[in-house]
């Protein structure tokens, strides 16, 4: 990928300062430049690199200050922070855009795909599966049974989903992820004390626009479906117990476990460790605190921190006498002394 400063400007609908026809074919920090590199300058805290970076073009924001000349060529665009996210963005499109079937990967005689798909080395494909236009299927990944999955949805090496599954469009699942794996259910209390496994027999939705984090299980419903609804994003190390509904939009941070039949509300955002029960309600638009434990119901629009968690407001304010409880002990201790 190669391209000039002038066509830079034209792309993100800005004007050149300096060599218009100094070409980039790498990305690179500002600190570390390089030539031939293209980078961006949106923070004033990192102003001091663009004076001597080695960077062959530089996007800033149309109106940043400078107090000295600079070597670089500059993009000048309305909005640099934002203008670089759409070239980085454009870049990964590039750098993801594979085609083919590979004859390594193993397709099932009943599965088909449709235009412009990618399926790499030791991938399988199972019966009845059905792809949609463009998707990616990364090199060791297993596609259980009548699966379906949507356009543009890019499923990266050694994930394993299983039968019966739906993935929707543009979704993107990280490697080491699996979807549709059994749900956690035994039949406890008979009299030997043994325990009989219970069949999960639904299955896992994930609606468009998810992106799921590296090495998360979301397992599959014992009836009915788990769902994931439209624009869900998870992080890394994510599990979601059966038959768990996860709200549009909702946000979740590494390591966070949901206990079955919970039902998250939309636009929520979840901070690393959360752990939350099961058969609750999280309302739209909870935010939770790193570490926290979730064990009753929630309120809309509440932030809530600690384990148990409670209202954070309320949390901050029993925080600062926990911390002085020792002094409060004391304080009781020398009033009861003085009886």
């Amino acid at each position: 990928m190669q391209f000039t400063a002038e066509q830079i400007a034209q792309l993100l609908q800005g004007s050149v300062e300096g060599d218009p026809n100094a070409t980039v074919n790498k990305l690179s920090r500002i600190e570390e430049g390089g030539e031939g590199s293209l980078s961006f300058l949106a923070n004033p805290a990192y102003a001091q690199y663009v004076y001597g970076t080695t960077a062959s073009v530089v996007i800033i924001g149309k109106d940043f200050p400078l107090t000295a000349p600079v070597k670089t060529t500059l993009v000048r665009v309305a909005d640099a922070q934002g203008a670089f996210a759409k070239v980085l963005e454009m870049y990964n499109t590039i750098k993801l855009d594979k085609k083919g079937v590979s004859p390594q990967a193993v397709i099932s005689s009943g599965a088909t795909h449709g235009e412009n798909c990618y399926i790499g080395p030791l991938a399988f494909i199972g019966e009845n599966v059905k792809l949609g236009n463009n998707v990616k299927i990364y090199p060791q990944c297993y596609v259980g049974d009548n699966v379906t999955i949507g356009d543009n949805t890019t499923v990266f090496a050694n994930v394993t989903i299983y039968s019966d599954c739906v993935v929707g469009a543009k979704c993107i699942i990280h490697s080491g992820t699996v979807i549709g794996s059994d749900g956690f259910r035994f039949a406890t209390g008979a009299p030997n004390g043994a325990s009989a496994k219970i069949p999960q027999i639904g299955n896992v939705v994930l609606e468009d626009e998810v992106e799921i984090g590296a090495n998360c299980a979301i397992d599959r419903a014992t009836l009915g479906s788990t769902i994931l609804r439209k624009g869900v994003k998870f992080d890394n190390l994510i599990h979601i117990a059966h038959n768990v509904e996860v709200g549009e939009n909702t946000y979740y941070a590494a390591g966070g476990v949901v206990a079955g039949s919970t039902k998250i509300g939309k636009n929520c955002m979840f901070s690393g460790q959360v752990g939350i029960i099961g058969h609750l309600k999280i309302a739209d638009g909870t935010i939770i605190a790193a570490q926290s434990g979730i064990s009753k119901n929630t309120k809309a629009g509440e932030a809530y921190m600690g384990s148990p968690a409670w209202e954070a407001s309320k949390y901050r304010k029993s925080y600062i006498h926990f911390r002085n409880l020792e002094k409060l002990v004391e304080r009781i201790e020398a009033l009861e002394e003085g009886k």
